[in-house]
């Protein structure tokens, strides 16, 4: 073994007992529905955690200690602070040098196409602070390619050093937002690296965190885990609302024939139709894939391009059977109050980014409807829909000539809603059981 190799084994040994007796530094790039969870519990288990923020509100709130997810609570995140959780804006305002880094930033579409702008600005701000032997971890979902193709250049670039001096991995979130049953720690997680030696520190680290790691070969096929999962669940979703359409149509309820499949204890998955696709993941993730196969091959990802179309049309669904169920009524939507149940894009959470709800309340609002919005998660306006105010269902009126069942959040009563509402549309069946006036997708 030469003496540069015993020299970057010594640092890999040295970095995996830090990480083994919790005395590692820890630095997590992102605070949101992913970063904040896996700072918190980073610092559960005894590491050094420092959050870099952003976003001035989050920032000045996180230091107040009160968190804006439904996963951490004020309380849960005041006693990690307790327990050393710092938070800063920028890595550049202090002498860190972290011996593990994990970037958890946003990766939004921009008019269809990949934006890694916050990837590729987090590497250039964590890479001078980078020492030999350290280790960056990135859990942003991107394509294919992305952590050795555009992470590890900028790393090598701005921290001078080269990719065998430091390890790099990447292992994908898979963070469900109110989610009580799996969280961080219960659910598996697939790691990778760049090599050998960095895929033992990434697996090595995690497995203080979380109850299973799932180590695969290299970062290319931890990146399309990633896609695949996602991609997966929104093809399924796309096919059971298309169908719901159908049934519709031939007055079928597509709720009875879902229960009914579901008693096959093999060959079935079951979905659920709705209002449509909302979050960051299912209306986004996708699109990556479909972009990265037209980029590399020419060639379109046939079910993706049409899962996005079916997923997209089903606002425009629900407005149908809205103006329908009103006419039927001997009502013009025109001359209407409608309220929206729910306008995040999924029960018992907040998070209404790229929630279908917002599409219907346009929609709607097009169409000279009155509408309101109702949801017991959210507490203000979503500021990039005007006009959209959501309300708390126990400090608003609600009457209307009907509702839409958007999300099925707990914290509605559904008897009550059944009860008071002359007309219900349910796209979430939540109303199952009960005696409404109205109609299920």
């Amino acid at each position: 073994m030469s003496t540069t190799q015993k020299y970057a084994e010594s640092l890999r040994m040295h970095l995996l007992e830090k990480i083994r007796s919790r005395s590692a530094t820890v630095v997590v790039v992102g605070q949101g529905y992913v970063g904040l969870p896996l700072a918190v519990r980073a610092t559960e288990v005894g590491f050094r955690v420092v959050g870099v923020e952003k976003d001035e509100r989050r920032l000045d709130a996180l230091k107040a200690g009160k968190s804006f997810i439904e996963d951490i609570s004020d309380g849960h995140l005041q006693r990690s602070i307790s327990a050393g959780l710092t938070f800063l804006d920028d890595l550049s305002t202090v002498d860190l040098r972290p011996d593990v880094t994990v970037i958890s930033v946003p990766t939004p579409l921009l008019d269809g196409v990949p934006d890694l702008s916050f990837i590729e600005a987090a590497a250039e701000e964590v890479g001078p602070s980078l020492t030999p032997g350290s280790c960056v971890i990135l859990e942003s979902t991107t394509y294919p390619g992305t952590t050795e193709e555009l992470l590890v250049p900028i790393l090598e670039r701005t921290s001078g050093l080269k990719r065998t001096q430091f390890h790099v991995g990447y292992s994908p979130e898979r963070i469900d937002p109110g989610n009580t049953k799996f969280d961080l720690q219960s659910t598996p997680k697939v790691v990778s690296g760049i090599n050998v030696d960095s895929l033992e520190i990434v697996d090595s680290f995690f497995k203080t965190l979380v109850a299973t790691t799932v180590p695969v070969s290299n970062c290319a096929e931890a990146e399309l885990t990633k896609l695949l999962e996602n991609t997966f669940r929104h093809v399924n979703i796309a096919l059971i609302n298309e169908l719901a359409r159908f049934a519709s149509h031939l007055d079928i309820d597509i709720w009875n024939v879902i229960e009914a499949a579901e008693t096959k204890p093999f060959g079935f998955m079951k979905f659920t139709p709705g209002p449509g696709v909302g979050g960051h993941c299912l209306p986004v993730d996708p699109s990556f894939l479909a972009w990265k196969v037209q980029q590399t091959t020419g060639k379109e990802f046939r079910f993706v391009e049409l899962a996005n179309d079916i997923n997209r049309r089903m606002p425009e669904f629900i407005v149908e059977r809205t103006i329908a169920l009103l006419r039927g009524a001997g009502k013009e939507v025109a001359d209407c109050r409608v309220a929206l149940l729910g306008i995040s894009y999924k029960a018992e959470s907040s998070d209404w980014r790229e929630s279908p709800a917002l599409s219907v309340f346009s929609k709607l609002r097009a169409e000279g409807a009155n509408v309101i919005a109702v949801d017991p998660m959210l507490e203000k306006g979503i500021e990039l829909v005007p006009d959209l105010v959501v309300h708390h269902y126990d400090s608003v009126d609600v009457e209307a000539d009907v509702a839409v069942v958007l999300t099925d959040h707990s914290a509605f009563d559904w008897a009550t809603i059944a009860r008071d509402f002359p007309l219900l549309l349910d796209t979430r069946n939540a109303l199952d059981g009960l005696q409404f006036e109205g109609e299920r997708l």
